[in-house]
C-alpha cells in the first residue's frame, strides 16, 4: 500500500496544511527514533545503526496524510493541538512505516521517496538475505514502537485502549488486504473482489486515523461513525487515483518509473475494467504485453492506449469521483469545525481534480 500523492496542482490548501502540521509531527517522531537509536547503540553498534537507518527512512520528506488527518480530526472536536495528540500522530507515522517496510520487501521495491528502501540499503552494504531479514524484523519493531508511543501518549486509559484497538484492527485488515493484492498478481479478480481487497487497503489507514482522532477527542459516537464511513470512501478514491498515477503519470511527475505495478502483474481497478470493456483481441494483446519480463516505455504507451481507448480509465475515474462525493457528504453531516471540514474537502477535491489529468 503505497501513498503516491505527489502531483502538484494549483490552489492546494490541504497541502499547505499537511506540510505545516507534518513538520511538527516529524519533529516529535524524530525525538522518539533518536532516543531508540541511543538506546540501541548501548546494546550493539549494529542495532544502533539500524535505528538510525529507520529514522532516515521514516523521516524522508513526504506527505503525512494519515497522522495529519488524525491531528485535524482531534482539533476539529477539541479546538486544540496538544502534546498528547502529537504523540499519537508520531505513533501513527511509525505504524504506517511498519507497513511500508514490509510492503517494500514484498514488492521488491528498490526506492521510496527518492531514497533506497530499507532492505535495498542493507543489501547494498551486505547482501540480499541480510537486507530482507532485517526488513522483516525492522517492520515488527516499528509496529512495537507505534504501540509504545500510543500507550505513553498521556491520554485517559479507556479512550486510549479504544484507539489502540482500532489501530490493531487496521493492522490486521491491511495485512489481509496485502495478501489479496499479492494473490491478484496470479489471477484476474472481478470488480467485487477488487473492492473486497480495497476495503482494507488505504481505507484501513484512513479509518484508523480519523477514527482515532475522533475517539481521543471524545467526539459523539454518531460523528465517529460518520467519519469512519467517510474514511472508507476516501480510501477507495485514494486507491483508484494512486493506481492511475502509477500507470499514467510521467517519471518527472511521479519521481519513479511509471508502470511499476503493472510490471508486477498487479490488478488496479482500471485494468480490471479494461479486461471487461476492451475487445477480446486487444485484451489478449494486453495480457501478452503484461506477461513480458519488462515493461518498457513503448509497451507502457500501448497499454495506456488500450486502457483509455476502451473507456476503462474513464469508468475507474467515475467510480473514484463517486466515492469522493460520498465522503464529502458524510463529512458535512459531522460536527467538525468548518476549518477541518475545509481541509478534508480540499484534499478530496484534489483527488477528483487530479483524475482529470489522465486521459
Amino acid at each position: 500500500m503505497t501513498f503516491r500523492v505527489g502531483i502538484k496542482l494549483a490552489g492546494q490548501n490541504w497541502e499547505e496544511t499537511v506540510n505545516k502540521h507534518g513538520d511538527v509531527i516529524e519533529k516529535r517522531t524524530h525525538i522518539i527514533l533518536k532516543r531508540e537509536a541511543e538506546r540501541g547503540i548501548q546494546y550493539h553498534s549494529f542495532i544502533g545503526g539500524l535505528y538510525q537507518a529507520l529514522r532516515e527512512y521514516v523521516l524522508r520528506k513526504g506527505k503525512r496524510l494519515a497522522s495529519t488527518s488524525a491531528l485535524l480530526t482531534y482539533k476539529g472536536f477539541t479546538g486544540k493541538i496538544d502534546d498528547q495528540i502529537l504523540n499519537v500522530c508520531a505513533g501513527l507515522e511509525l505504524y504506517r512505516h511498519a507497513i511500508l517496510v514490509h510492503d517494500d520487501l514484498v514488492d521488491r521495491d528498490e526506492t521510496r521517496r527518492r531514497g533506497p528502501t530499507l532492505h535495498a540499503a542493507y543489501a547494498q552494504s551486505h547482501d540480499a538475505r541480510l537486507g530482507e531479514g532485517l526488513a522483516v524484523f525492522a517492520g515488527n519493531i516499528l509496529y512495537t514502537l507505534a504501540l509504545k508511543t500510543l500507550m505513553n501518549s498521556g491520554f485517559e486509559r479507556d479512550k486510549l485502549l479504544q484507539a489502540i484497538a482500532l489501530m490493531n484492527e487496521a493492522f490486521q485488515d491491511v495485512n489481509e488486504s496485502q495478501m489479496l493484492d499479492l494473490l491478484f498478481e496470479y489471477k484476474n479478480p472481478g470488480i467485487r473482489e477488487w473492492y473486497t481487497m480495497a476495503s482494507k487497503r488505504a481505507s484501513s489507514l484512513f479509518k484508523a486515523s480519523l477514527g482515532m482522532g475522533a475517539i481521543l477527542a471524545n467526539a459523539p459516537s454518531k460523528d465517529t461513525r460518520l467519519l469512519v464511513e467517510a474514511a472508507e470512501h476516501m480510501g477507495y478514491c485514494f486507491d483508484v487515483q494512486d493506481d492511475i498515477i502509477d500507470t499514467f503519470a510521467s517519471e518527472e511527475q511521479y519521481g519513479r518509473k511509471p508502470g511499476g505495478d503493472l510490471a508486477k502483474r498487479k490488478k488496479p481497478l482500471h485494468l480490471i475494467y479494461t479486461y471487461r470493456m476492451a475487445g477480446q483481441r486487444r485484451v489478449e494483446a494486453l495480457k501478452r504485453a503484461l506477461l513480458k519480463p519488462t515493461l518498457n516505455l513503448e509497451g507502457l504507451a500501448a497499454v495506456r492506449e488500450v486502457i483509455s481507448g476502451c473507456g476503462a480509465l474513464e469508468k475507474a475515474k467515475k467510480r473514484s469521483k463517486k466515492h469522493a462525493e460520498t465522503a464529502k457528504k458524510l463529512l458535512s453531516e459531522t460536527s467538525l469545525t468548518v476549518e477541518v471540514k475545509g481541509f478534508f474537502n480540499s484534499f478530496i477535491d484534489y483527488l477528483m481534480e487530479s483524475l482529470d489529468w489522465y486521459r
